[in-house]
C-alpha cells in the first residue's frame, strides 16, 4: 500500500476524552471513530488488525475441532424467557419491539440461540461431541463506557458453545479450550494469565479468566509470579487427546492466579513471599462449564445408548476480538506510539524513501516495494512528499515492526537500513538482505 493513497486519519495531538494508551493510539493512528459513546467506526488500519485477529482465532480454532457458524445479532426475547434470563440479566440487554409488537434483544451472548439450534437438529448421543463457535458483534448498554474499544457498548467477539454427554466430556471441551486461547493469544503476542474467576451472569461452577497484565486493567489480580514463566511455545498438542488438555490445564493453573472476586487471602498466603504479586489486568477472554443450566429449561436433550433422553453438558467460552487491540496496544507501546507484534501487525514492513522525488531514491523505493509485495511481505510505502522525521513520527506511531529507509547517501554505497521498532536497532544492509531478512522473520510465524 502506498501511504499517499491510504485512507489514514492521523491525529497530531492526544484527544482530550481518552483516558488510556491504547485509546490514545487508536484514534491518534487513524484506527477508529467514535460514532456514540461506546460505538466506533472501524477505519482501514484498524479494520485490517481486526481481521488479522480473526482470522487467527479461526485458525486456532479449526485446530481444535471447533466448527464455525454465524448467528443473528437480534434475538426473539422467547428463547431467554424459556431459559429465565430475560427479566434478569439486567439493563444491560438492550431490548426493543419490532413492528408486530415482538420483545426482542440485541444480542449480548448465545447460550439460548445456540441451544435452540441443537435442539432442534441434534437428538442422539452418537452426534457428540459438538462445539459450535461463532465471532459476531454483541452488544451491552454498559452504563459507563470508557477506554475507547476496551470498554465499549458494541464489541466483535468470539462464543464458543460445547455440548457434550457427560460432565467429564464436557470437562475435555473446557480443557480443550483452554489450551486453545493459550495458542491463539501467544500466537498475537501476548502472554494472557488464566486465572480462577467468577461465572457471573452466565452461570456454572467452573470458570477462567484470561487476563493481561496492564496498569489500565480493570480488575485487580492476584498470583504467583512462576506462572508468567510458562509458555504454550511449539508444543504439538493433540486436542482429542483427554490427559494431554488436562496436563496443560494442570500446568498453567496449578499456581495461584485470581482475579479479585475469588481471591482467598489464607491460599495467597501459601505463595513464597518473594513470588507474591498483585497486579491489574485485561479480561481478553473467559471460558465456563455450566452442565444442563441451559440444556435442561431449553429441552436440549439427546437419547444415551440406553435409549433414555437425557440433557446435555454445556460450556460457553468467549475471546473479545475487538478489545484484544486495546490489550495488545497496552501491552506494547511506548512514548512515540505502537508497537505490534508481527503476528499481527497492519503491515509487515514500512518503506520511507527520505529524499521524494529523487529519481534514484525513487527508483529504488519502488524496486523495494514491488519485492517486499511479491514475497508477501505487505509493505506500507511512504511516497508522501513529506520532512524525514515527519515520516519517521508516523511509522513510529502506527507501529509497524520493521522499517527500511532508503536515502541517497546509502544508496551510494549500496545500502539501506533496517530498523527494529521493538528494539529501535538499525542495520545498513543491501536492499536484498534486508528483504531476505523480513522473509525468514514473517516465515517463522
Amino acid at each position: 500500500m502506498r501511504m499517499s493513497r491510504y485512507f489514514l486519519p492521523i491525529l497530531k495531538e492526544n484527544p482530550a476524552d481518552a483516558q488510556i494508551v491504547s485509546h490514545r493510539l487508536m484514534l491518534r493512528a487513524g484506527m477508529i471513530k467514535q460514532v456514540a459513546s461506546g460505538i466506533y467506526s472501524w477505519l482501514p488500519m484498524g479494520f485490517k488488525v481486526l481481521r488479522k485477529l480473526e482470522n487467527i482465532v479461526h485458525e486456532e480454532q479449526a485446530r481444535a475441532g471447533h466448527i464455525a457458524i454465524l448467528m443473528p445479532t437480534l434475538q426473539s426475547a422467547d428463547l431467554w424467557r424459556e431459559s429465565g434470563r430475560y427479566d434478569g440479566y439486567g439493563e444491560e440487554m438492550l431490548r426493543m419491539k419490532d413492528r408486530h409488537g415482538r420483545d426482542m434483544l440485541f444480542s449480548p451472548t448465545a447460550e439460548e440461540m445456540v441451544t435452540d439450534i441443537f435442539r432442534s437438529h441434534v437428538s442422539s448421543y452418537k452426534d457428540l461431541p459438538l462445539t459450535l463457535y461463532q465471532i459476531q458483534w454483541k452488544f451491552r448498554d454498559e452504563i459507563r463506557p470508557r477506554f475507547g474499544v476496551m470498554r465499549g457498548r458494541e464489541f466483535y467477539m468470539k462464543d464458543g458453545y460445547n455440548f457434550d454427554l457427560t460432565k467429564e466430556d464436557a470437562l475435555h471441551a473446557y480443557n480443550r479450550h483452554l489450551v486453545s486461547y493459550l495458542r491463539t493469544y501467544e500466537r498475537m503476542g501476548l502472554q494472557a494469565i488464566p486465572m480462577r474467576a467468577d461465572s457471573g451472569p452466565i452461570g456454572g461452577d467452573y470458570t477462567h479468566e484470561f487476563l493481561v497484565l496492564a496498569d489500565t486493567g480493570e480488575s485487580e489480580v492476584f498470583y504467583d509470579a512462576a506462572v508468567t514463566d510458562i509458555r504454550m511455545g511449539e508444543r504439538d498438542i493433540d486436542f482429542s487427546d483427554k490427559a494431554q488438555c488436562q496436563g496443560v490445564l494442570e500446568e498453567f493453573t496449578s499456581l495461584y492466579a485470581r482475579t479479585d472476586e475469588t481471591h482467598d487471602e489464607a491460599l495467597f498466603a501459601e505463595v513464597p513471599k518473594d513470588r507474591q504479586r498483585s497486579a491489574r489486568g485485561i479480561e481478553v477472554g473467559q471460558i465456563f462449564y455450566f452442565g444442563t443450566t441451559y440444556s435442561d429449561p431449553l429441552g436440549a436433550k439427546v437419547m444415551d445408548e440406553t435409549g433414555k433422553p437425557v440433557p446435555v453438558h454445556m460450556g460457553s467460552h468467549g475471546i473479545g476480538v475487538s478489545r484484544l487491540l486495546g490489550a495488545i496496544i497496552e501491552a506494547s507501546h511506548d512514548d512515540n506510539g505502537i508497537i505490534w507484534p508481527e503476528g499481527v501487525t497492519p503491515f509487515g514492513v514500512g518503506i520511507v524513501n527520505l529524499k521524494q522525488g529523487d529519481e534514484e531514491a525513487d527508483t529504488a523505493c519502488e524496486a523495494l516495494y514491488k519485492s517486499a509485495t511479491a514475497l508477501g511481505l505487505d509493505p506500507i510505502y511512504d511516497d508522501r512528499n513529506e520532512r524525514a522525521g515527519g515520516k519517521f513520527a508516523t511509522m513510529d506511531l502506527i507501529g509497524i515492526p520493521w522499517r527500511i529507509t532508503v536515502g541517497p547517501r546509502g544508496l551510494k554505497n549500496g545500502v539501506v537500513e533496517l530498523t527494529s521498532r521493538k528494539t529501535g536497532v538499525s542495520e545498513e544492509m543491501t536492499p536484498e538482505l534486508a528483504l531476505e531478512a523480513l522473509a525468514k522473520t514473517y516465515a517463522s510465524l
